[in-house]
């Protein structure tokens, strides 16, 4: 898949297959230092520089959740997320990439069973899209998806589905891949594509240490010489994370690691654009160190 559907497929928030009780939510805060600025015509790297900082909100409210005679649970959630993103710029001579990038949705969620070994997640959701330089209708985007989950047992899952976007003015179905396995022991690994990956030890009930590759993005709506525009941030990000529950309802998540990639790329809303081969490379940085800490909650 091109780099640039990336971040029009991260723009679908982050969705949890077990259902929750209560409200659930994560407030997240990630930070790359400065690093150069790769030019695309020569791929050199050149003596601009840029960082990146970011806060992520993300909060699921339960509206209904009801059990089937087996125990398992049919439930609609409200889904409410914003990412703020702020970077500083050194030695360009001209601007070349926004000083800030908000992204904010509203959505709901629906789970069910599908039979004995069989379930299915649905989320929808409209949002604010903008670099803060001017808000209109334009900056208003759509997406959406479809997980349908095979369990082949309680350690064993698998699902895939569509997700659909309307964040390149045309709507697109691209797909959505979930794995989650673990031993009856300690070992657990999960893929949740497009956003990354996670395999982990479980070292008591409280700590647990993981290697993680997440994938991550953000778009913004520019009017450019009177034209909309769609400008995709990306970045993919490996490391080393450790997690401690604090108590039953709040998790700590404290990850350090290396931004392996990071990169913008301009499209306009046109279909055909987004397929077109590129006569030189996005714009990138070098990689750098990456380091977020998290913290997760889940109220009864």
């Amino acid at each position: 898949m091109k780099r640039n559907l990336l971040a029009a497929v991260c723009g679908l928030f982050g969705c949890y297959v077990s259902a929750q009780s209560g409200i659930s939510g994560e407030l997240k805060t990630e930070y790359i230092p400065f690093s150069s600025y790769i030019r695309p015509e020569d791929s050199a790297k050149t003596n601009s520089k840029s960082n990146f900082k970011r806060v992520d909100l993300n909060l699921s409210i339960p509206l209904s959740m009801k059990k089937d005679s087996s125990g398992r649970i049919k439930a609609w959630s409200l889904l409410l997320s914003g990412s703020y993103a702020k970077m500083a710029h050194k030695d360009y001579e001209r601007p070349l990439f926004p000083d800030q990038m908000l992204n904010a949705q509203v959505g709901i969620q629906h789970m069910r069973p599908l039979g004995k070994k069989w379930s299915m997640m649905m989320t929808a959701s409209v949002g604010v899209y903008t670099d803060l330089e001017q808000i209109s209708s334009d900056d208003i985007l759509g997406q959406g998806g479809i997980l349908f989950i095979r369990h082949f047992n309680p350690n064993l899952a698998l699902g895939g589905g569509p997700v659909l976007t309307t964040a390149f003015g045309v709507p697109m179905i691209l797909p959505w891949i979930y794995f989650d396995w673990k031993t009856n022991g300690k070992i657990k690994l999960n893929i949740n594509f497009p956003e990354g990956m996670e395999a982990g030890y479980l070292f008591s009930d409280k700590f647990a240490l993981k290697a993680v590759v997440n994938l991550s993005g953000m778009t913004v709506e520019r009017n450019k010489d009177g034209k909309s525009m769609l400008l995709g941030y990306q970045q993919i990000t490996a490391g080393i994370r450790p997690e401690l529950k604090l108590n039953d309802k709040l998790s700590l998540r404290l990850t350090g690691g290396t931004a392996l990639l990071r990169s913008f790329n301009e499209n306009d809303r046109k279909i055909n654009s987004i397929f077109k081969d590129k006569k030189i490379a996005d714009p990138k940085f070098a990689s750098t160190f990456y380091v977020a800490v998290s913290l997760r909650w889940n109220l009864p």
